[in-house]
């Protein structure tokens, strides 16, 4: 499956060496499955399972106004820095220092509430500047139970869920990488968003792929990602 979309992700060659499938969502590139049905992908990651979602949009803001600023656009974030906020409309805002956000979509991926937040800066003389994101940074997540124990061999922090719980935020080291790690669990399934620099994006993914083989890990696309989101709002009777 091709696309003419305008942005393809950053490890696009690693992904498709690995048989990934793409799609097209809204102007970029995303993997859409790795050759398996949602549903069977879905199932693989509620075990472990790596997802790479860097075609969504996400967005940044940096500067001593910054938190005030989101918080006039309505967005609610606590005084708590490397911590992450859900918000009504499924957005979460990670708060990466006092004057610091990173903002990532709702599970849609819908782009709507980043480019309303992106729309609406402008240099007025406040301390706040737009960070993209989008465009400096990969996106991965890894999923399922065995997600924490997988990362072990990688990562210096313990993120097993009793000690880096739901919405925690790790700025550390993942493979010799600079890596943000984001505790976001879909319902019971255990997840964690990576975001490191773009140009580690094959690096680390072939790092992740292989860290995984251990535990019947497989990379997974966006569709098992939905698959998952809408599976835990039935569940809730969201």
């Amino acid at each position: 499956m091709t696309t003419a979309a305008l942005r393809r992700p950053f490890a696009h060659r690693a992904l498709a060496d690995a048989g990934a499938r793409f799609d097209t969502l809204g102007d970029a590139t995303v993997v859409a499955d790795f050759g398996a049905t949602p549903e069977a992908e879905a199932k693989a990651a509620r075990t472990l399972g790596l997802a790479d979602l860097s075609g969504l949009p996400r967005t940044g803001f940096k500067g001593a106004d910054a938190i005030a600023w989101l918080a006039e656009r309505g967005l609610q974030i606590g005084e708590t820095s490397n911590r992450a906020y859900r918000q009504d409309d499924g957005v979460l805002v990670a708060r990466l220092a006092p004057g610091e956000a990173l903002i990532l979509p709702p599970p849609t991926g819908n782009s709507t509430a980043i480019d309303r937040l992106n729309g609406a800066w402008q240099d007025d003389g406040r301390l706040c500047f737009p960070v993209p994101r989008r465009d400096s940074h990969l996106w991965y997540r890894v999923l399922g139970d065995r997600g924490a124990e997988m990362m072990a061999k990688l990562c210096g922090v313990d993120l097993r869920p009793r000690s880096f719980p739901d919405l925690s935020i790790a700025q550390t080291s993942v493979a010799r990488t600079s890596v943000v790690i984001i505790r976001d669990d879909i319902g019971a399934c255990p997840a964690l968003h990576l975001l490191a620099d773009s140009a580690s994006a094959a690096y680390l993914w072939r790092c992740l792929i292989d860290a995984m083989q251990e535990y019947a890990g497989q990379p997974v696309g966006f569709g098992a990602v939905q698959h998952l989101t809408a599976d835990a709002a039935d569940t809730l009777g969201v």
